[in-house]
């Protein structure tokens, strides 16, 4: 599964920075984001560093998903790649 964290889940006064949006190749309608839920996903946040999370819910029409980490992932690694 190739991916791309895009962004902090976001509201207009606060940041969530344990939950993040990312886009997945290939998914294109909610109905696809939906059965992506409950899969384990794994970012690199530095050279030997890795965290992984898990496919909370889809996020908005287009085929987003939310996603949650064991760890939150610093600002600085936002646009990340997901590795696996």
């Amino acid at each position: 599964m190739k991916a791309t964290i895009v962004s902090y889940r976001r509201g207009r006064h606060t940041n969530n920075p344990n939950q993040v949006i990312v886009v997945v190749e290939g998914v294109k309608d909610r109905k696809t984001a939906l059965k992506l839920v409950g899969k384990k996903i794994v970012a690199a946040v530095g050279k030997d560093k890795r965290v992984t999370g898990t496919v909370l819910a889809a996020h908005g029409n287009k085929g987003r998903v939310r996603a949650k980490f064991n760890r939150n992932l610093p600002a600085e690694r936002i646009p990340a790649e997901i590795i696996e």
